[in-house]
């Protein structure tokens, strides 16, 4: 090789590297599990019940009859006065979700807290969850809530994290609180994978930048979302994001742009009840949004898929090249890739192992991207519980 080719190699394997310390030392500390933890609930044997606010749960729910009992008694559970009323919007099920709903709230002895809508189908230009959604907040309306809680059908709540979000955003003024509830690591695709989900999510929104007023990012998790009803309407109401199927994120966008104040964490207890038993599952579902998180831009998605390329997968492939210099880049930006991903690795209580797994992660999710394009262009995109929600429209032109 001449000394310019080696000067350039040399340059080209230490791009990880600068990465690696960009995201380490100037992404918002979005590693930082410790940092980034949501407020813990009461212990059980803690007095008393909290005199909060008056929360109502609205759960859009499509054929989730196995989760939606365990996910309605954890709300009518929850340890606030007044008690937290539950809307549940049976979104066109066919399983028996309904009357899984119903059927919970009598065993907990909270019938008279749960309402149970039947929900119509999809408005012209909304997707199928925000359309349930809108319904059950029209009809939260009347209770006069301080908070509406918009929340999945698979999750179970931590008792008292209500409570505690509730404080969390009284206490420091907050308009939109939202939690990424701690997702199921049972299966031996959940281990490798969905540590890396959280990663790559925060590395996306660092929370740190979400809750700052100096910036404009802005994320949450839609699993958990307390809001507030005054800043849901000055943002626009659900009816400015209607078509939006990354519907959190979007929320949130509109929320901190209207001069809301937006937090984002992790739960330690609050659990999703949904479990992936394959990767080709866990797949879907990142295909579902991915490429709508690219704006269906062809142009991005080749962007990304270099990105990738050149932060996760470059730094073990230059350990190959038996060149000194270039395997001492690759390994050291394999270590900083590792020691970032760690923290995650651990809060899911995986072998620390796993850590040493995400290049080979990020090409399983870079695949899943290009899937979602694929989807796309096919008019199959956004496919979630028999509906394509992200559609290419009319007049536009396939790949």
């Amino acid at each position: 090789m001449s000394v310019d080719s080696v000067s350039l190699a040399r340059a080209a394997a230490a791009l990880p590297l600068a990465i690696w310390l960009y995201l380490l030392l100037a992404r918002g500390g979005f590693w930082r599990v410790g940092r980034t933890l949501g407020p813990r609930p009461p212990s059980a044997g803690s007095a008393g019940t909290p005199h909060v606010a008056r929360v109502i749960a609205v759960v859009p729910a499509r054929n989730e009859a196995q989760s939606i009992g365990k996910a309605v008694s954890s709300l009518l559970a929850q340890t606030l006065a007044p008690p937290v009323q539950v809307i549940v919007v049976d979104d066109g099920s066919t399983d028996g979700t309904a009357e899984a709903a119903r059927r919970s709230a009598d065993e907990c002895g909270a019938a008279d807290r749960l309402t149970v809508l039947r929900g119509t189908p999809p408005a012209p230009g909304w997707t199928g969850k925000l359309w349930a959604m809108s319904q059950g907040v029209a009809a939260a309306a009347a209770g006069d809530p301080d908070f509406l809680l918009l929340t999945d059908a698979d999750i179970e709540y931590a008792p008292g994290q209500v409570a505690a979000l509730a404080v969390k955003a009284e206490a420091g003024q907050l308009d939109l609180v939202s939690l990424m509830v701690r997702l199921s690591t049972a299966t031996v695709a959940e281990r490798c994978l969905i540590p890396a989900f959280v990663f790559f999510f925060l590395e996306l929104y660092p929370p740190s930048w979400i809750e700052s007023s100096r910036s404009s990012v802005a994320g949450a998790a839609g699993g958990c979302m307390l809001i507030r009803p005054d800043a849901l309407a000055r943002a626009g109401g659900l009816a400015a994001i209607r078509g939006h199927i990354i519907d959190d994120c979007a929320l949130a966008r509109i929320v901190k742009s209207s001069g809301g104040r937006v937090w984002l964490g992790l739960a330690r207890e609050t659990r999703s009840l949904r479990v992936y038993g394959s990767f080709a599952q866990i797949g879907a579902m990142i295909s579902r949004t991915a490429f709508n998180q690219l704006r269906h831009s062809y142009w991005l998605l080749a962007g990304t898929l270099l990105g990738l390329l050149v932060t996760y997968l470059a730094p073990p492939l230059l350990l190959l090249t038996r060149l000194p210099d270039l395997m001492a880049l690759g390994a050291a930006a394999w270590l900083l890739m590792t020691a970032c991903y760690l923290p995650m690795v651990r809060f899911y209580r995986v072998p620390a192992a796993y850590a040493l797994l995400l290049p080979a992660v990020a090409i399983f999710y870079a695949s899943a991207t290009v899937h979602s394009a694929v989807q796309y262009a096919a008019g199959r995109g956004g496919r979630w519980k028999g509906r394509a929600q992200d559609v290419r429209p009319a007049g536009e032109p396939r790949l």
